[in-house]
């Protein structure tokens, strides 16, 4: 067990898992026209980052897979990539409505009580698994397996649940796009 390497990543795994969800909030209500910048709306973005969503699920299911027989190096590889994939959406989401109007879902009855219920979800379980998927990554490159495989049981099917309802969010929505 090496819990000592890990405490050195503790400051960061909470400062980032304050700092993320806090930044992607600040950055939400910003537009940047209103700060005088000249930028065309970003719309091409959102079946790009629904896709890297899409993308990510795969990766994490290939990457339980790949552990499952037993290849650790495909397993650490994939959840390298997913995570970069996270990241990556992530920007792109957040350049999009810095630079966009909200779309508003436009259906109703008992689709729209659905669709409210997976975003909300999604979002909230977006800003949960940060500090879950941080802690599994530092616990598995400080060699703490026994610690990674606890923690993972939990960060794992929370984010395979934010990747897949990422792209059910934009499949509801799309429709509505301008």
């Amino acid at each position: 067990m090496n819990t000592l390497a890990e405490k050195k990543y503790n400051k960061w795994i909470v400062l980032l898992s304050i700092a993320i969800p806090a930044v992607v909030a600040l950055l939400f209500g910003v537009k940047l026209k209103t700060l005088g910048f000249d930028v065309k709306p970003l719309t091409f973005l959102p079946p790009i980052y629904a896709g890297i969503n899409g993308l990510t699920a795969v990766l994490l299911i290939a990457a339980l897979i790949a552990v499952k027989n037993k290849r650790i190096k495909l397993h650490e590889s994939l959840m390298k990539v997913a995570i970069i994939c996270s990241v990556a959406f992530l920007g792109m989401y957040v350049a999009y409505h810095m630079t966009s109007e909200a779309t508003l879902y436009g259906g109703s009855g008992a689709m729209k009580a659905l669709y409210f219920f997976i975003l909300i979800s999604h979002i909230v379980l977006s800003v949960v698994v940060i500090p879950f998927v941080l802690l599994t990554y530092v616990r598995a490159i400080t060699n703490n397996i026994e610690r990674h495989k606890k923690i993972a049981k939990i960060a794992y099917p929370i984010w395979l649940y934010v990747a897949v309802t990422g792209v059910v969010v934009y499949l509801m929505i799309s429709p509505y796009y301008k």
